[in-house]
């Protein structure tokens, strides 16, 4: 299975990503070993993903996330953050 999924770091703001580990690849981000970005903005939380039979799947929806507004993002996982 591939995943997509959305962070959130500790200042608030949001990483997307892919990987066929959901639960390794987040174990990485807060080990500091997972992307640049999250390194610095630790501890992350994983607050969305979706699932995907292929990588390429999981690729594109990673893309078409990234495009997204940060309020568009804040709509996909439920609305449920802050917009701080």
């Amino acid at each position: 299975m591939n995943y997509t999924y959305l962070l959130e770091c500790a200042d608030h703001t949001l990483y997307c990503g892919w990987t066929n580990d959901l639960e390794k690849r987040v174990k990485a981000h807060n080990s500091g070993a997972g992307a640049k970005y999250t390194k610095a903005r630790r501890p992350v939380s994983l607050v969305y993903f979706e699932e995907f039979e292929t990588k390429e799947e999981a690729m594109r929806r990673e893309a078409a996330i990234k495009r997204l507004t940060r309020y568009e993002k804040l709509q996909l996982i439920g609305g449920q953050k802050s917009e701080t």
